[in-house]
C-alpha cells in the first residue's frame, strides 16, 4: 500500500494519523559481530566519554495497515548496540526509534536546536526530541507513552513544559538508514517566550556544571532559511519545515481548515 509522503535529503515524511506499536524479538548477534560491537563501542566511548550504555528502544520495521495507518515494530536493546552501525558488513544492527516535537511560533516559524559538543551529533540542527526508553514490564509502548517521552524531551531540551495530552501526532519520518521518528505537533508559543525559557534552562544547567543538549535554538519559516543556520541538518528537518509551511499556507487560505487536520 502506498501512502502520501515527502522525500528529501534521504528522508521520508509519512502522513500518519494512526500508529500501532508491536514489540518484536531482538535480532541474534553472532559472536563475530559481538566482538566487533564491543570494539566499536569502546572506541566510541574513548572518543566521547559522555556516552553511556542505557536501555533504549530500536526500530524493527514499519508497515502500512490502512490509509494513513501504520504498524511500527520495536525491540528492546541498549545504546551499545548502535555501535554496530560503525562495523562494515554487520548483519544485526538496528535502526533507531525516536520522538521529535514540531514546536511552532505564533508567527508561523518552527523551532530548531543545535546539538551540543558532548552529544552524539555535535553541531547538528534538528527538532527537539530524542531516543525512546523501553517501558517497564507489563506497561505498553503506545502513542500515549510516546507523547509522554516527547513532552519530557521538550522540557529537558528547551525548558518548555507542555502537557503530553496537548501534543498531537503529526507524522512519521523514515530515514535512509531505516531510522524511524514519530513527530508530535505542540501548541503555538510566542517566540519571545521560547527564547526566554531556553535561556533559563541553559543558565540552570550551566550553574549545575552540566552542558545542555542543545547549545542554541533558532526559528525557521521555510526550507530556504535552513541554509542560514550554518552546520549540518538532520535528514528529516527540511521536509518537516516544508510540510508545515505548506499546511500553514493552506490553513490561512481556508479558514475552515486547521493545522491539526493533518493536511
Amino acid at each position: 500500500m502506498t501512502e502520501p509522503s515527502l522525500h528529501s535529503s534521504g528522508a521520508e515524511l509519512l502522513e500518519v494519523h494512526r500508529l500501532r506499536l508491536v514489540e518484536a524479538p531482538a535480532p541474534h548477534v553472532s559472536s563475530e559481530d559481538r566482538l566487533a560491537l564491543d570494539r566499536a563501542w569502546e572506541e566510541a566511548v574513548r572518543a566521547n566519554p559522555s556516552f553511556f550504555d542505557g536501555p533504549v528502544v530500536a526500530s524493527a520495521g514499519l508497515t502500512w495497515e490502512g490509509p494513513h495507518s501504520v504498524v511500527l515494530a520495536w525491540v528492546r536493546t541498549t545504546y551499545r548496540h548502535y555501535a554496530l552501525r560503525r562495523v562494515p558488513g554487520a548483519a544485526s544492527w538496528l535502526p533507531s526509534l525516536f520522538v521529535a516535537i514540531v514546536q511552532p511560533t505564533e508567527d508561523g516559524r518552527l523551532l530548531a536546536g543545535r546539538m551540543s559538543p558532548t552529544t552524539a551529533s555535535p553541531g547538528r540542527w534538528q527538532l527537539p526530541g530524542g531516543s525512546v526508553e523501553p517501558p517497564d514490564d507489563h506497561e505498553p509502548l503506545d502513542v500515549a507513552a510516546l507523547r509522554r517521552h516527547a513532552a519530557r524531551e521538550l522540557v529537558e531540551e528547551t525548558g518548555i513544559d507542555t502537557a503530553s495530552d496537548d501534543l498531537t501526532l503529526w507524522g512519521v519520518t523514515r530515514g535512509e538508514n531505516g531510522s524511524i521518528g514519530v513527530l508530535f505537533l505542540a501548541p503555538c508559543q510566542p517566540a519571545a517566550l521560547l527564547r526566554k525559557r531556553f535561556a533559563a534552562l541553559v543558565s540552570a544547567e550551566t550553574a549545575l556544571g552540566r552542558e545542555p543538549e542543545l547549545d542554541r535554538i533558532a526559528f525557521v519559516r521555510s526550507p530556504a532559511e535552513l541554509a542560514d543556520l550554518g552546520g549540518a541538518l538532520v535528514d528529516y528537518l527540511e521536509p518537516v519545515v516544508r510540510r508545515y509551511a505548506e499546511e500553514r499556507s493552506g490553513a490561512m487560505s481556508d479558514p475552515n481548515r486547521s493545522l491539526d487536520d493533518g493536511g
